[in-house]
């Protein structure tokens, strides 16, 4: 069966066209700036690459000319559409509805518009690509939507409760949800097989760094804990926001900067992190560059971030009794040499060592770049959500 996975952002289309018989790609591609005036898709088949702007009012233009794309011209995959078994959607936020992937009914989509408070940008997104998708290729083709938050749903109470009245919780839904759950899923998973142990059997902590970032305690296969809280802006560092802050940090802001409400959640959200700190960018490489040229707030932005990174590691690894595996993946955690070295060093006493020469290595899916003498295994997995997303959709659909 050949799957389309989709990723749906407020302005953006990003999918994967998946042959499941032998798990490849046959195609790729992202549609950008839906919506806004210069939108265009970017499609890879056929090891050649193609950009055509293109205007896309909606998102069902833009799935509209991602099926012309997989169908005609030089970048074709299939002769027709109806050669698509499933759609496969990434969808953030399901609350406490969704402990499991689903496929998709009216209802469903709009129990994804209800809890769109929880993750706002992404959820209505998610919401617009599963209706398009819908419009696009008929009823008769199944959709799937695979929950960000479903592998943090075996969080025991004690790890995503807040200190607030409970009533909060029983009345508004509030608590720890976390992120990246279908990444966590998917490398711990890899993790276990490279190791070539039963996942039931380690004490893992997954860090999926990029532009936005999530650490994850996997202890026995299942997540017990997570940085990521009601929404996606709790945890350490990232690119634009803020991480982990004093409540009160906010509540002060908003006195002296006159601002509240979504402005205040927008300058958390958007304005702070490595671009808040720094003053230089969002991207990690940016401000890596210029904390490398002397740019002391880009040194204390990146200071800050593997540090914290640091710290977490250190908290998991206490509360589930002991250390098995690291994993690094996102883009930072696949690419940044200098982020790994540093967030493992000092951590001989958890028994971590990171080995120099294997931590330059490119070019594999998995490396092992733990020292002879380490005794937790330190990897670098790269991270496939398209393909965990493939998978639930077709166990699904084959029922």
């Amino acid at each position: 069966m050949k799957i389309l996975v989709i990723n749906c952002g407020s302005s953006s289309l990003k999918y994967q066209l998946i042959d499941m018989e032998g798990e490849t790609v046959l195609c790729k591609g992202l549609c950008e700036r839906i919506g806004i005036e210069g939108s265009k898709i970017t499609h890879q088949a056929n090891g050649g690459k193609w950009s055509v702007e293109v205007p896309f009012p909606t998102h069902t233009e833009a799935f509209m000319k991602v099926v012309e794309m997989m169908t005609t011209g030089e970048g074709a995959v299939v002769a027709d559409k109806s050669e698509i078994g499933a759609i496969g959607h990434r969808v953030v936020q399901g609350a406490e509805f969704f402990t499991k992937s689903e496929i998709v009914t009216d209802a469903i989509i709009d129990k994804i518009e209800e809890i769109a408070p929880l993750a706002p940008v992404h959820n209505m997104a998610h919401v617009q690509g599963l209706r398009s998708a819908k419009k696009v290729f008929g009823e008769q083709v199944p959709n799937v939507v695979v929950f960000d938050t479903t592998f943090h749903q075996t969080m025991p109470p004690k790890a995503y409760m807040y200190g607030v009245p409970y009533e909060m919780y029983e009345k508004y839904s509030i608590r720890r949800y976390g992120a990246h759950g279908t990444s966590h899923r998917y490398v711990s998973m890899a993790a276990a097989k490279f190791l070539g142990k039963d996942p039931a059997e380690l004490k893992m902590v997954t860090c999926h760094l990029g532009n936005g970032s999530s650490i994850t305690a996997v202890d026995g296969g299942k997540c017990v804990d997570t940085s990521m809280g009601l929404t996606p802006l709790a945890g350490v560092l990232m690119g634009t926001r803020c991480g982990d802050v004093d409540p009160s940090v906010v509540t002060y802001m908003e006195q002296k900067l006159g601002i509240h409400g979504q402005e205040m959640a927008d300058y958390l959200n958007k304005k702070s992190g490595l671009l808040g700190v720094s003053g230089v960018s969002s991207d990690m490489r940016d401000v890596t560059t210029a904390a490398e040229n002397g740019n002391e707030r880009a040194l204390l932005a990146t200071d800050m971030l593997k540090y914290q990174i640091k710290k977490y590691i250190g908290a998991y690894a206490a509360a589930m009794g002991g250390l098995d595996c690291v994993v690094f993946t996102g883009g930072i955690g696949e690419n940044d040499g200098n982020v790994r070295r540093d967030v493992c060093a000092g951590m001989e006493f958890l028994g971590m060592k990171l080995d120099p020469e294997k931590n330059t290595l490119r070019g594999e899916d998995i490396i092992d770049m733990s020292a002879a003498d380490s005794k937790v295994k330190i990897l670098m997995v790269c991270t496939n959500e398209e393909l965990m997303i493939a998978r639930d959709t077709l166990a699904l659909v084959q029922g």
